[in-house]
């Protein structure tokens, strides 16, 4: 495939109507999607500054007199201080092995080598094997987000020891 003066005068005009990268391979045929973005950045063609993902959602905009609470969604690491903060929260009921029931939760404390080894015992959540503390460790997001990313901080510092001949 070429790029011709006809085709890249088509690829301006669709680019300047705003159809996406896809839709102008489609239209123009013999061309793949990477190619498109390829030739409009090398025709310094405009950049798109938004997506139709952020353009769609509607802006909210609250009046400074009319003062509404916002409820926030709890990301994972605030729901699991929420629940340690919650008064309310069971204590443990150590079980060993034998004594567990589908009615206990079976997050292992411990390592199994060990003489004071056993598992939760708090009642766990439907449709899970764990109590609510237990849940937020066991089942993590699929996808990393911002409160999750690992920074250097995390990182456990090693000294580097050099071998001399």
């Amino acid at each position: 495939m070429s790029w011709t003066t006809d085709r890249e005068e088509k690829l301006k005009e669709l680019w300047k109507k705003g159809h996406t990268a896809s839709q102008i391979a489609e239209i123009l045929g013999g061309t793949t999607r990477n190619a498109v973005i390829g030739k409009a950045h090398r025709l310094n063609l405009e950049t798109r500054g938004t997506s139709k993902k952020q353009s769609a959602k509607p802006v909210n905009i609250i009046d400074k007199d009319t003062q509404k609470t916002k409820t926030q969604k709890l990301g994972r690491k605030a729901k699991f201080k929420a629940l340690l903060l919650d008064k309310s929260f069971e204590k443990e009921n150590p079980k060993k092995l034998e004594e567990l029931t589908d009615d206990t939760c079976r997050w292992p404390i411990g390592h199994p080598y060990e003489e004071k080894f056993y598992f939760c015992g708090r009642k766990p959540m439907a449709k899970f094997p764990y109590c609510k503390l237990h849940v937020l460790y066991a089942f993590q997001p699929k996808n990393a987000k911002e409160e999750d990313i690992i920074t250097e901080e995390d990182l456990p510092v090693y000294e580097k020891k050099i071998k001399s001949a």
